[in-house]
């Protein structure tokens, strides 16, 4: 039988106050599993495995609200799972403090030897502190893009996935320069990693991401770089191929990354970008506005800054021939929990929302599940020549 313990007892298997254990209780962040006919709030053992995650979140510097969206229905990810990305992240701050505890030697050294303060090591020293919260948002965004990536692999009506189509577009041979720009974890060349050929370099803005990819992908030839793409640092008509997929709305200034690609493309050379459509995921928003018209998923959107409208008239100004191509699919979703998790993900203010009466949220998310829940997807990508 399962075996449940009053609020007392599971605060102090916790070794944490009551009033901490209510607090998540009221609050939202953790609720007890059962209510008894006496009143008496109960806690299970999952509910147990639930509060070692958030406590192990806490302690790693996410705010409550965070931790919130991370932990509100945990059925997407198995605690070992979980676990995994928290000593991925553990590691990274062991590595961060490594280095602080080396420059903060090496600038003590110098005191000695020279009489003198080195700003410019002490401005390291800042710089790696910093460093924390990119660590955070790190780990948060990696969650959440497991989420959603977890969602189309799930429930995509289309067999052929969507990397796979991205890869069958692209011309590489064995002698082609390519470089990604924004690789993430290097996900497109992880699920096509059998076709693999040419001369790869993969790039993005955060040394976590390209951390991740380098471990994701050891045993294939691949160098990696860490910058922003409004300075590529790359010769002029250097490369064969240059990738950007969900990239390009999200720039400060896509005018200037588009030039600095066209000049390191050689002449002839293919850029290939995907980006969304107006109309995807719209049963999600159509959703979360029934159920509360003050909940936006995203801050901007995406598609208006650059999408599969008006990508081509962007991309026409740079590049000799523009051509679209859609991706046919579609989702068939089966459990609530996981279009739960989706939104959750989403980088709004839904959390705000959500997170006073989740509860109610998850009865209203459920009454709307028949057999399936019919989202729309339109996604595709622009194939640019130079």
């Amino acid at each position: 039988m399962e075996r449940y313990y009053k609020t007392g007892e599971f605060a102090k298997m916790a070794n944490l106050s009551i009033r901490t254990i209510r607090y998540y209780d009221n609050i939202g962040l953790l609720k007890p599993s059962m209510i008894a006919d006496n009143g008496y709030r109960l806690y299970n053992d999952q509910d147990f495995l639930k509060l070692q995650k958030i406590l192990s979140l806490k302690y790693l510097g996410f705010s409550l609200e965070d931790i919130f969206s991370m932990t509100a229905n945990d059925s997407y990810m198995s605690l070992k799972e979980s676990l995994k990305l928290q000593t991925k992240m553990i590691e990274q701050k062991i590595n961060q403090f490594n280095q602080m505890k080396q420059s903060i030697e090496e600038t003590i050294q110098l005191l000695d030897e020279k009489k003198d303060i080195n700003w410019t090591d002490i401005m390291k020293n800042i710089h790696m502190t910093s460093m924390e919260n990119e660590l955070v948002e790190q780990y948060k965004n990696a969650t959440n893009v497991d989420i959603r990536i977890r969602l189309h692999e799930k429930y995509s009506t289309n067999p052929v996935s969507w990397f796979t189509w991205l890869y069958d577009h692209y011309k590489i041979d064995e002698t082609s320069q390519v470089l990604e720009l924004g690789c993430g974890n290097g996900q497109l060349w992880n699920g096509n990693r059998s076709r693999v050929k040419g001369h790869i370099h993969l790039s993005d803005i955060s040394q976590g991401m390209i951390n991740d990819a380098s471990e994701n992908l050891k045993d294939l030839n691949v160098q990696y770089y860490c910058f922003d793409c409004h300075h590529i640092p790359f010769d002029d008509e250097s490369m064969d191929i240059i990738i950007a997929n969900h990239l390009l709305f999200y720039l400060k200034d896509i005018d200037t990354v588009l030039k600095e690609i066209k000049r390191v493309l050689k002449p002839g050379g293919y850029f290939y970008c995907s980006t969304y459509g107006k109309n995807h995921m719209k049963e999600i928003t159509e959703l979360v506005k029934l159920y509360d018209p003050q909940i936006t998923l995203s801050n901007v959107l995406l598609y208006e800054v650059f999408g599969l409208e008006n990508g081509e008239d962007i991309l026409k100004v740079y590049f000799h021939t523009v051509d679209k191509d859609v991706y046919e699919d579609s989702l068939e979703v089966t459990h609530m929990d996981d279009i739960a998790n989706y939104i959750l993900s989403c980088h709004g203010n839904q959390s705000e929302y959500i997170s006073k009466d989740y509860q109610a949220f998850k009865r209203f998310i459920d009454a709307k599940n028949k057999h399936s829940f019919h989202i729309t997807k339109d996604a595709g990508m622009f194939i640019c020549q130079k």
